[in-house]
């Protein structure tokens, strides 16, 4: 079971979206348009890359270039969409046929032009997860855990779909074996894995980020991994969703409803406290913005009145804000 939901339920949304297959020309040219970069915009808004939806759209789409924003952050746009069409070449493959050469192209495509020294390399050096307690391989072992995790990939026949994804995902991250973009490499080849059995890419939502850093870094601990994967089993089950509705003509597939985003002003009113506390909550990490317009409006999503809500009855608690930021993070 996941997350109150069966795998055979994700299975047969699964089994019904194959039903649809082969899929009309524009549908799939406009599912895979949207998904690259809804996928682009949140994998690297996830690492801390400023570019909004928007933005990244006029990067990816129309090749264009944003003022104030820097060039590492247009690099990190075009580098993901081009490493997600390198992905969709391999889709037609199986999962055990994935190889450490796959893997390494995948990460020197995210690095390519911000770090050409260590794109597509494994690291030579100790690193850490900034604000994590999670202590990361001694390099010397990265070749062999990963010549490892290949051979576990390729033996790895009894997980479901969506688990066997959820975790090469967990196991190369936990690995680490890059100076930078593990995130993103993993992400990227948790998403191959899923497309070539069948199922659609998962997002791993901004709002989600804490949530999932949190899940991610209690199993690296040696905690439950269940949270880890009910949030990435939510991601596939979205993902399938949006498929569905767009193949049974029930509704427009881009799944943010601009209208249900909140202003800081409505979010401030909704919970009692004004714009300013709002702004600090959202600097100290707290809350987490979904969308900025082009006119720098900050919005954020529903989720963020419970969890304002939240903040405000630990802090009756008595609990700081480092410490509310703590609890979040293991949530």
């Amino acid at each position: 079971m996941v997350f109150g939901m069966s795998y055979e339920s994700i299975t047969e949304k699964q089994r019904q979206l194959a039903e649809f297959r082969p899929m009309p020309d524009a549908l799939v040219r406009n599912l895979d348009e949207w998904f690259k970069v809804e996928l682009t915009y949140t994998s690297n808004a996830i690492e801390g890359n400023t570019l909004s939806r928007r933005e990244t759209a006029l990067v990816v789409e129309k090749g264009l270039t944003v003022g104030g924003k820097t060039l590492t952050e247009h690099l990190e746009a075009t580098n993901h969409a081009h490493a997600l069409d390198f992905v969709k070449e391999q889709i037609e493959r199986e999962p055990s046929e994935i190889s450490e050469r796959e893997i390494l192209t995948i990460h020197a495509t995210i690095l390519r032009g911000i770090d050409d020294a260590n794109s597509g390399q494994y690291r030579a050096v100790p690193v850490r997860i900034s604000g994590s307690e999670v202590i990361l391989p001694n390099p010397f072992k990265v070749p062999d855990l990963m010549e490892e995790f290949s051979t576990w990939l390729k033996s790895e026949s009894g997980l479901h779909p969506v688990e066997l994804a959820a975790e090469a995902h967990y196991r190369l991250v936990t690995i680490h074996p890059f100076v930078d973009g593990n995130g993103r490499t993993a992400r990227l080849l948790m998403n191959m894995i899923l497309m070539m059995q069948g199922y659609p890419p998962a997002i791993i939502r901004k709002r989600d980020r804490l949530a999932y850093i949190g899940a991610l870094e209690q199993a690296q601990l040696g905690g439950s991994k269940e949270d880890y994967l009910k949030l990435i089993a939510k991601a596939v089950d979205r993902s399938l969703d949006i498929y569905l509705k767009a193949c049974r003509g029930e509704d427009d597939i881009h799944p943010v409803a601009k209208g249900k985003l909140l202003k800081i002003g409505e979010l401030a009113k909704l919970v009692g406290k004004n714009n300013s506390t709002i702004r600090h909550w959202t600097k100290e990490g707290l809350l987490e913005v979904a969308e900025t317009t082009d006119s720098g409006y900050q919005l954020y999503a529903p989720e963020a009145v419970e969890r304002a809500k939240r903040i405000l009855e630990l802090q009756k608690q008595r609990f700081t804000l480092a410490e509310i930021r703590r609890k979040q993070s293991k949530t």
